[in-house]
């Protein structure tokens, strides 16, 4: 019953973005446009039917205000960087892509985690590897080790606030609609190499101890 609920909720959400959107089309907010709306959108949710996304955590609204105030630092921090790039007397910057995992476990949060990634100026994700949560990443500026790093930090930071704020452990429910194979989903990696004790992660060690060999 409660998932039922929850799904019904997000069912009435959709309904009512669509409606919004209709109305928003005419310009006018009038009875008939509402209702031509409902019309259209039920229309669109039965003949275009998107897939289940299962919700298997909670919102934490405190630490939604933490991610975005954070999240706009990090794109106020990012824009101020990417202009100096642009303007400053020298070469351009060296560019690549890096590879980091996620331990976000729902497909959601990861969407939404992206999402955020390729909205801060000078990272763009280029491929999503799901199974195992792996990121490719475009950064703008590699030139030094130290740049590395704090890409890396940052990636970490952002995403122990996604996590903070919509899938705690103690929160964490997997759905059977998301999670039939739950072990073989999020056990491929990383399973043969222990966690640090104070709970940090060295990305480019484990790459090291892998020997590029993440399967």
């Amino acid at each position: 019953m409660k998932h039922l609920n929850r799904f019904s909720l997000l069912r009435l959400w959709t309904l009512a973005w669509l409606t919004s959107v209709w109305v928003l089309l005419w310009g006018n907010v009038s009875p008939a446009n509402i209702l031509g709306g409902i019309a259209v959108g039920l229309g669109i949710m039965m003949l275009l039917p998107l897939p289940k996304v299962p919700v298997e955590g909670r919102i934490h609204l405190r630490s939604i205000l933490t991610l975005t105030g954070v999240f706009f630092y990090y794109a106020a921090e990012s824009s101020l960087s990417v202009a100096w790039l642009a303007v400053r007397p020298q070469s351009p910057p060296v560019t690549g892509v890096l590879r980091c995992r996620i331990a976000i476990k729902s497909d959601l949060v990861l969407t939404l985690f992206v999402d955020a990634m390729n909205l801060v100026p000078g990272t763009m994700v280029l491929e999503i590897d799901q199974t195992r949560r792996l990121l490719y990443v475009h950064v703008l500026d590699m030139g030094s080790q130290k740049s590395v790093d704090s890409f890396y930090a940052y990636v970490r930071h952002l995403e122990r606030l996604f996590i903070a704020a919509f899938e705690r452990e103690t929160d964490w429910r997997p759905s059977p609609l998301h999670f039939q194979e739950y072990e073989r989903y999020h056990g491929v990696l990383g399973d043969d190499i222990t966690t640090p004790p104070e709970g940090r992660r060295d990305d480019k060690k484990i790459d090291d101890e892998r020997e590029g060999k993440w399967t």
